[in-house]
């Protein structure tokens, strides 16, 4: 065959490339070989790229299984200074497994970043930030020469020694899974008045995507070994930025142009909630923004993706005469036309919000869950409208989904999670609930399954695995919960 000592020298020189001491690849945990210290059991934020997986094995009872004390420190919020303890928003824990034990993930308000066995709570190291932690971190797997790594990745508030006129702002690093440091992203300042980093980052193949509290999203290789000494740090290699606001916003928002949500990924693009009033859908292949939809308001939740290819957008009531709520959006349409439905919720001023949901809303097969500022936990069915009901949102009037049930309890921005056909929500009070989602020949109704007082109050979201909950508190603990054993 004419070609065949072509195919030979490429087949050779992909054998060299794929077991030289310099490659450097990102893998899926199930593809990592027999012989790999690590599996990635839950990576990142709402526990994939589509946001849509919350754990598994929710448990029947609740009850304290260990806690472990984080403490607290200070941060400075304009031109105060303020005592922190415990774990935020968004505060999820990731989880891997490590030679066939778990360990969490965990940052706080300490300015601490943790990793603690998840059988017993002890901590294992603690890597120090320049802030508070109140993010989730995302966990990267990768292998190089024959060795199989896991990135940390974790942002943090600005620095307490740090203003808006710093040079260095170090809010986002990669630590690996004993606790070294392998760089640190220095957050430029812009028109936004914050330079912290509160989204976890959206991992595709090798690259990181991320978007920052500056109104930057970020293209980043993470590779340690392609790092560059710059201003002083090393600092990974970025390959993009794209600005997520627009001329005007800067005014409109009185600077806040923070981008808070996590990037998720749907279809051929990566969609991003912007604290500027927009969604944008960034062009996997072109790396540019293709789409755009336009609320005017503070967006604040992570979108999540449905079973047909929609998203789930929060909206918070912030810069708008309307009432927040949720949306969800066909992003396959252009955005003029996108909106499914839009369901609004009540106002209610709370600490210094004014209403909506601020929070992501979680989807199982056709149910949508969410907790909203006016301290009502929503069921509804997002496949059916309900007959005759309409909502009004920027002149516009949109049908709205089918109410399944609805519970009032208090304000929350913790995310609610439906696991297992039960949702577990915490909020602003001393108590974690579960509910049953109890179908009925109408829709369907909550029943309380199980609930447990906790002194203090909940901003983080829980993670749900193999029968315990993971969770922090603002009282400066951090919780193992479930079924305790006799």
């Amino acid at each position: 065959m004419k070609n065949s000592g072509l195919w030979w020298k490429i087949a050779v020189a992909g054998l060299v490339f794929l077991f030289s001491g310099l490659l450097w690849i990102r893998i899926r945990p199930d593809q990592w070989p027999a012989v790999s210290r690590y599996r990635i059991l839950y990576p990142t934020f709402l526990g994939n790229g589509n946001r849509n997986f919350y754990g598994r094995g929710m448990p029947d009872s609740l009850a304290v299984i260990w806690q472990v004390y984080l403490g607290g420190s200070q941060t400075r919020v304009g031109k105060r200074i303020l005592d922190w303890s415990g774990t935020g928003w968004t505060g999820q824990p990731t989880m891997f497994r490590e030679a066939g034990r778990d360990y969490i993930i965990i940052g706080g308000f300490d300015h601490k970043l943790r990793k603690l066995d998840a059988e017993t709570g002890r901590v294992i190291w603690a890597y120090g930030y320049d802030d508070v932690i109140k993010g989730t971190a995302t966990l990267m797997p990768i292998y190089r020469g024959g060795r199989d790594l896991v990135l940390v990745l974790q942002g943090s508030r600005m620095g307490f020694d740090k203003n808006l006129g710093s040079a260095v702002v170090t809010s986002f690093r990669a630590i690996d899974a004993d606790g070294r440091e392998a760089w640190r992203l220095n957050v430029r300042r812009t028109d936004s008045y914050s330079r912290d980093v509160d989204a976890s980052a959206l991992v595709l193949d090798t690259l990181l995507y991320l978007g920052a509290e500056n109104g930057v999203f970020y293209i980043i290789d993470p590779d340690p070994e392609k790092c560059v000494l710059k201003d002083g740090v090393l600092q990974p290699r970025i390959l993009k930025e794209i600005t997520l606001y627009e001329p005007g916003d800067a005014a409109r928002h009185k600077g806040n142009l923070v981008t808070e949500a996590s990037p998720t990924l749907c279809g051929g693009r990566i969609y991003v909630s912007a604290g500027s009033g927009h969604v944008y859908g960034i062009n996997l292949r072109t790396w540019e923004i293709d789409w755009r939809f336009d609320t005017g308001s503070d967006l604040d939740g992570t979108l999540s993706v449905t079973g047909d290819s929609c998203l789930l957008l929060t909206v918070e009531k912030q810069y708008i005469p309307d009432r927040g709520g949720v949306f969800k959006i066909d992003p396959r349409k252009p955005p003029e036309e996108a909106v499914v439905w839009f369901f609004p919720t009540g106002n209610r001023r709370f600490f210094d919000w004014e209403g909506g949901v601020v929070g992501s809303a979680t989807v199982q097969d056709s149910l949508v869950a969410f907790r909203a500022i006016d301290g009502n936990l929503y069921l509804v069915n997002h496949y059916i409208l309900e007959p005759g009901a309409t909502a009004r949102y920027k002149k516009r009037v949109y049908p709205q989904p089918k109410l399944l049930a609805k519970r009032t309890l208090t304000p929350a921005i913790a995310t609610s999670l439906i696991v297992d056909g039960r949702i577990l929500t915490v909020g602003y009070d001393d108590k974690i609930r579960v509910y049953r989602v109890e179908r009925k020949s109408a829709g369907a109704d909550l029943a309380l399954q199980d609930s447990l007082v906790i002194p203090g109050f909940f901003e983080s979201t829980p993670l749900v695995w193999g029968g315990r909950i993971y969770l922090g508190n603002r009282n400066g603990y951090f919780y193992c919960i479930g079924v305790k054993s006799h």
